[in-house]
C-alpha cells in the first residue's frame, strides 16, 4: 500500500538535498572552495568562486526540476552523473564521497524510474 509513495517520496527527498547543496553554495560559496579540483580550475580559466556559483546554479535548478517532476529521467541522470562525479573526485575513502555515492545510486533509481504519481510530466503526459 505505501509502495505507490516510495518513487515520490525519494524523489522529492533527493531534490530537497540538491537544493539545500545549491542554495548553500549561494549562501557562502568560500565554504565550498575546497571541494573544486585545481584541474577545472586551470581547465576553465573561471576562478573557483565562479565555478562554485554555476554550480549552485545548476543544483537549483536541477533540484527545482527534480522537485516538479519536470524531465524527471533526463534530470535524474545528469543529476546522478553530476553527484557520481563528485564521489569520485572527493574520494570513496571519506564519509563524503560515501555518502555522494549513496545519494548517486538513488538518483539512479529515480532516473530508472521516471515519471510517478506526482510530477508534472504525468500531468502533461495526460
Amino acid at each position: 500500500m505505501m509502495k505507490q509513495y516510495a518513487s515520490t517520496i525519494l524523489r522529492i527527498g533527493l531534490a530537497g538535498v540538491f537544493l539545500w547543496f545549491g542554495i548553500n553554495q549561494i549562501i557562502d560559496p568560500s565554504a565550498w572552495f575546497g571541494y573544486i579540483p585545481q584541474s577545472i580550475v586551470s581547465l576553465t580559466g573561471m576562478t573557483v568562486a565562479t565555478l562554485v556559483h554555476y554550480n549552485a546554479l545548476f543544483e537549483i535548478l536541477a533540484g527545482t526540476m527534480l522537485l516538479l517532476g519536470l524531465f524527471t529521467r533526463v534530470v535524474a541522470f545528469i543529476l546522478f552523473l553530476h553527484i557520481l562525479d563528485i564521489s569520485l573526485v572527493v574520494g570513496l575513502n571519506d564519509s563524503i564521497g560515501i555518502r555522494d555515492l549513496g545519494l548517486s545510486v538513488a538518483t539512479f533509481v529515480i532516473f530508472l524510474n521516471g515519471m510517478d504519481t506526482w510530477t508534472l510530466d504525468r500531468y502533461i503526459r495526460s
